[in-house]
C-alpha cells in the first residue's frame, strides 16, 4: 500500500519537472523572438565604393642597365613626311656640334633631323625618300664613349613610349645617384645601312685601231676608304649617358629610375576601380546599383590613375571595376597615358 507521503514526493517530482520544462520552452521562446533574420541585399547591390580624390601624380619606372662602349641609340622623325637623307661619309669621330644629317619634307617644308654633339652617325634606318611617321626611327647614331643601356619588354615601352622627363642612376656598389640623360628613342631599331659611293671614273683615250665608243676605267683610289658605317638592329631599350664626373667600367649594373610624367593635383581613382588601358569605370546611384562609363585615363604611380575626363569628382565608384569581355581586369595604364 502506498503511503501519503509517496504520493506527495511523486507530485512534488512532477511539479519541478513541470516547472524545468516550462523554463527551457520560454527560454527557446525568448531567444527566437529576439533574433532577426538579416536581409539580404538585391543582387547587383555595391557593397565597397570609393570618390574621386585630388593628388600629385609622378609615374615612374626602375629599369636595370650595363654601362656599354658607344651605344647605339636611334633618332626619329619629327614629322610625318618624305625622308631626304645628307650625303655624308661616316666617321669614327665624334662631332663637335649637332650635326644635319637628314631632312623630313612636308607640304615643300622640310624638318631638320640632327645626331647630337659627341656621337657619330651609325646608318640610315629608312630607303631615301621614303615616307615616314612623327616618332619613327630614321637615323641610328652612336655615342662616343661610355654609356648606359637598360633593354626593356613591350609593357614597359608603352610606359616609356613619351620623352622622358629625368632619368637617375645608381650603379650597383659604385658612384650614385646621379643624372642620366637620355639619348634617342625607345624603339628597336633595324640595322642601319650606309649607302657605297658611286666609284670615280674616267675614260680612256680612243684607240685608233679600235673601233667603239671610249671605255669608262675605275680610278683606284690613293688613300684607303672611309668605313662604311652601319649599325646592327637593337632591342627595345634606353640609351643615357652620366655626368663626366661619374666612373664608369665597362659592364657595371645600373639601376635606373625613369619619370616619364608628373601631374600636379590630379583627379584620381585607384586602379582597381578602373578597368581596362581605355577606361571605364562603374558609377554608384542613390539605389547603390552601378552605372559603367567611359573615362579618358592620364598617369599613374602603379596605385592611383589619373582621370582626365569622363568624372568630375562627385560620383561615388564601385571598387573593383567593371567586368569587360575577354577578363580584362584593372586598368594596366602605359605610364604616358593612352591620350599622351
Amino acid at each position: 500500500m502506498i503511503s501519503e507521503a509517496s504520493v506527495v514526493r511523486y507530485r512534488a517530482a512532477r511539479a519541478v519537472t513541470a516547472l524545468s520544462a516550462a523554463a527551457v520552452l520560454a527560454g527557446c521562446t525568448s531567444a527566437d523572438a529576439g533574433t532577426d533574420t538579416p536581409a539580404l541585399e538585391a543582387p547587383g547591390t555595391v557593397l565597397t565604393t570609393v570618390k574621386p580624390v585630388r593628388k600629385d601624380v609622378v609615374n615612374s619606372i626602375s629599369l636595370t642597365g650595363k654601362v656599354t662602349i658607344d651605344p647605339v641609340f636611334g633618332i626619329v622623325a619629327p614629322i610625318g613626311g618624305e625622308v631626304r637623307y645628307v650625303d655624308r661619309k661616316p666617321s669614327r669621330a665624334p662631332v663637335d656640334e649637332a650635326t644635319w644629317v637628314a631632312s623630313v619634307w612636308k607640304h615643300g617644308e622640310p624638318s631638320r633631323v640632327e645626331i647630337p654633339r659627341g656621337s657619330m652617325l651609325a646608318g640610315r634606318l629608312m630607303a631615301d625618300h621614303a615616307t615616314v611617321t612623327a616618332g619613327m626611327p630614321i637615323i641610328s647614331a652612336k655615342h662616343a664613349g661610355y654609356g648606359i643601356v637598360a633593354e626593356i619588354d613591350s609593357a614597359q615601352a608603352y610606359r616609356l613610349s613619351g620623352a622622358a622627363k629625368s632619368v637617375r642612376g645608381q650603379i650597383k656598389n659604385g658612384p650614385g645617384p646621379f643624372p642620366c640623360r637620355p639619348l634617342g628613342t625607345v624603339a628597336a631599331l633595324p640595322e642601319g645601312t650606309i649607302p657605297e659611293p658611286e666609284p670615280a671614273t674616267t675614260t680612256t683615250a680612243p684607240d685608233p685601231q679600235q673601233s667603239g665608243p671610249p671605255v669608262p676605267v675605275p680610278v683606284k683610289p690613293d688613300a684607303e676608304p672611309e668605313p662604311a658605317g652601319g649599325s646592327e638592329p637593337t632591342g627595345l631599350r634606353l640609351v643615357c649617358t652620366a655626368p663626366s664626373d661619374i666612373k664608369l667600367i665597362n659592364g657595371a649594373s645600373v639601376s635606373l629610375d625613369v619619370v616619364t610624367g608628373k601631374a600636379a593635383k590630379a583627379l584620381v581613382l585607384p586602379v582597381e576601380a578602373v578597368a581596362g588601358t581605355q577606361g571605364k569605370v562603374d558609377v554608384v546611384g542613390p539605389d547603390r546599383m552601378r552605372k559603367t562609363v567611359d573615362v579618358i585615363l592620364g598617369l599613374t604611380d602603379g596605385r592611383f590613375v589619373e582621370i582626365k575626363a569622363g568624372l568630375n569628382g562627385s560620383e561615388t565608384v564601385a571598387i573593383p571595376g567593371p567586368d569587360l569581355p575577354g577578363g580584362a581586369g584593372p586598368a594596366e595604364q602605359p605610364g604616358g597615358g593612352p591620350t599622351g
